[in-house]
């Protein structure tokens, strides 16, 4: 499978739906994701009065995103490629400039425990236009909320998509200036950008072989390897190493698991009233849920290993010498599990 996942990402108003739906014939078998911007409860107030509902706004945006995005872009991606009009990533820019002292703190480590969990675009594609520019396409296509916005506030946020860009080293960025462009009339325009994005996604394939040496540790197949490579890992993204905070998501992880033996559970029952014998309705259920089961159960590995970094446990060590200790135990009933 080699599904590409391309993001298109630029200041309100520059064209990054517009060009997400005119791009979706131009890539086999692709799906399109769209921001729900509108759906955001706080947004005309916010445009109104942004000290006073940055907070709300931001976070039900975060919630909002991880959410479509945790469940789209696996999704799509097994079908096809992807082609969506914003990153979960950007997220954190509206909040750099717009939450300050403890919000700004708070919504960080949401923030950088949701992104884990999200798959990164093969290629953003950066819009770029002039300031005049943006401001005239936003009071073209006239949208209630935004007949009010502030002018300095889209100079500050396109400045704040150049500091962020500068600073991204993943995934690869195309900046395409689009102050003359108009791919929703002119078909030569748009075939010019698909011919760019293509072009880069070429020159963007990842190599079969990593060199990295965070990654080599996995490959060891250890858990004292794999531990290294999270002490690494949780360094470099600058990870929120409390106790507590990981606690939370590790219970969450179980939670979806718990989510999807519920799902296997009701296929089974279904398949079996379709005449299914029990053992082949049981195996198909699994089967249909399994890649999302594989997910969430790496995912709780992944906490697992973290919170035993933050204890200084070794955590191979630490599962031999209880498995050797349940060796020589007996238990009454096969369906009692281990202390």
């Amino acid at each position: 499978m080699n599904h590409k996942y391309i993001a298109i990402e630029g200041v309100i108003g520059v064209g990054k739906t517009t060009l997400a739906r005119l791009l979706e014939p131009k890539f086999e078998n692709a799906t399109v994701l769209l921001e729900l911007f509108e759906e955001n409860p706080f947004l005309a107030e916010f445009y109104q009065d942004r000290d006073q509902y940055a907070f709300q706004t931001q976070i039900f945006f975060l919630l909002s995103r991880y959410h479509q995005q945790h469940e789209a872009v696996p999704a799509a991606l097994q079908k096809g490629n992807l082609i969506s009009d914003y990153t979960f990533a950007k997220d954190e820019l509206f909040a750099w400039l717009n939450l300050k002292d403890d919000e700004l703190a708070m919504y960080g480590r949401v923030h950088a425990a949701l992104g884990e969990k999200i798959p990164k675009p093969d290629l953003l594609v950066y819009l770029q236009a002039d300031h005049d520019v943006i401001m005239r396409r936003i009071a073209l296509r006239d949208r209630p909320y935004e007949r009010d916005m502030d002018p300095e506030y889209i100079r500050q946020l396109a400045a704040a998509y150049e500091n962020w860009l500068s600073a991204l080293q993943d995934p690869p960025v195309l900046t395409i200036d689009v102050n003359h462009l108009d791919f929703l009339s002119n078909p030569d325009d748009l075939d010019t950008v698909a011919s760019l994005i293509k072009q880069a996604l070429a020159e963007h394939q990842p190599s079969p072989q990593p060199a990295d040496a965070q990654l080599r540790l996995l490959q060891h197949g250890r858990l004292p390897a794999f531990q290294e490579f999270h002490r690494h890992l949780d360094t470099n993204k600058a990870f929120d190493p409390d106790l507590f905070f990981n606690y939370i998501l590790l219970t969450e992880e179980m939670g979806e698991i718990a989510s999807e033996l519920v799902k296997i559970w009701g296929d089974a029952t279904r398949l079996r009233g379709d005449g299914r014998t029990a053992e082949e309705a049981h195996q198909e259920a699994i089967n249909r849920r399994r890649p999302t089961l594989r997910g969430e159960l790496a995912d709780l590995l992944a906490y697992t290993i973290k919170l035993a970094n933050y204890t200084g446990i070794d955590l191979e060590q630490a599962y031999l010498e209880k498995m050797r200790q349940n060796i020589g135990r007996a238990w009454p009933d096969e369906r009692t599990l281990p202390e």
